[in-house]
């Protein structure tokens, strides 16, 4: 897909992708009269990868990310490979977010399972151990705000044929991996690809709080930092004890699989 649009990118200025990441519909891959997908730089995958960190669509802010990051690395001669590996990089999951995803997979114990002292070095030392992605892989928007699962992206033939491809290809590449899906939308769409064969249900760990700052009170009692009786009422205790004590479990059924293989 980017040697269809590289020549766009790199004759392109750096303010014109700050002002409209579909660069005036040139980088529109396909529409209907609602939903718009965009072209953005995020096709590689990190072979050999344990962990898959999956968001529901790459957003706006993202999209303009790995743009301008694939745009810098074409114009400095970088391959198309590295420019987009440079790119997915550069663009995913920053800021507090990765802080909350960071504590809450160390606190279900998947640092252990990947042989880390911390998740966090997924995004310094070990970026070799990751794979970031997205259920639907290409920026979503629809009336030209950010796709937030609305339409349903396993009823929309447009959105579901993303997932039958891309996710799909995604997770044929990295079968052993373990993946987690951030929220319900996000894991919509890998529950079509399990529901499809392409995925073992093991291997993912559903039921995380969105480390997104919305969530911010449920991080918190997901990570035992504030206590219920503290809680309002939409934050629904009973179900982020239930999803942690399960995912805990998980993990560790995970290691010890991982053990049993070893030896």
């Amino acid at each position: 897909m980017l040697e269809r649009f590289s020549s766009i990118l790199t004759s392109t200025s750096e303010a014109d992708i700050r002002s409209d990441v579909t660069l005036g519909s040139r980088l529109v891959i396909a529409k209907t009269q609602s939903v718009t997908i965009s072209y953005a730089p995020f096709e590689h995958i990190q072979q050999g990868a344990k962990v898959v960190i999956v968001g529901i669509t790459p957003g706006e802010q993202q999209a303009r990310n790995a743009l301008l990051e694939a745009r810098r690395q074409l114009i400095a001669g970088a391959s198309h490979k590295t420019a987009l590996e440079k790119a997915k990089v550069f663009a995913s999951f920053s800021g507090p977010m990765r802080a909350n995803l960071v504590a809450m997979l160390d606190h279900v114990g998947l640092n252990r399972w990947a042989g880390l002292g911390s998740m966090a070095e997924l995004w310094a030392s070990r970026s070799d151990l990751v794979h970031f992605t997205s259920a639907l892989r290409y920026p979503v928007f629809v009336n030209g705000g950010n796709y937030s699962g609305q339409p349903s992206m396993t009823a929309t033939p447009l959105l579901r044929d993303i997932l039958d491809t891309c996710l799909k290809d995604e997770a044929r590449a990295l079968p052993k991996a373990i993946w987690v899906p951030l929220g319900p939308k996000a894991t919509q769409g890998v529950e079509w690809i399990i529901q499809q064969g392409a995925l073992d249900r093991n291997n993912v760990l559903i039921g995380l709080p969105h480390p997104s700052g919305a969530s911010g009170e449920r991080i918190k009692y997901f990570l035992g930092q504030k206590n219920r009786n503290d809680l309002s009422v939409k934050t629904e205790p009973v179900r982020l004890d239930a999803a942690r004590e399960r995912l805990t479990a998980q993990i560790m059924s995970l290691c010890r699989t991982e053990v049993g293989h070893l030896a």
